[in-house]
């Protein structure tokens, strides 16, 4: 039997979440191509979101 590197890693996917996530990327690439502007604020917005988020658990933590 073969050792893992990672325990608990999955080194094989199905067919069906490779088709999945080559979607999902496809989709982005889409969007981002066609509206760059919009996607640049979301993008923006989600990190302000996340240093927020970021920011609140360290004041609870410490």
């Amino acid at each position: 039997m073969a050792k893992q590197t990672f325990p608990g890693l999955q080194t094989s996917t199905s067919p069906l979440k490779k088709v999945i996530g080559t979607v999902v990327v496809l989709a982005l690439l889409v969007v981002v191509a066609k509206y760059p502007a919009d996607a640049a604020s979301w993008v923006k917005t989600l990190l302000s979101w996340l240093d927020g988020v970021v920011t609140f658990l360290r004041q609870v933590g410490g």
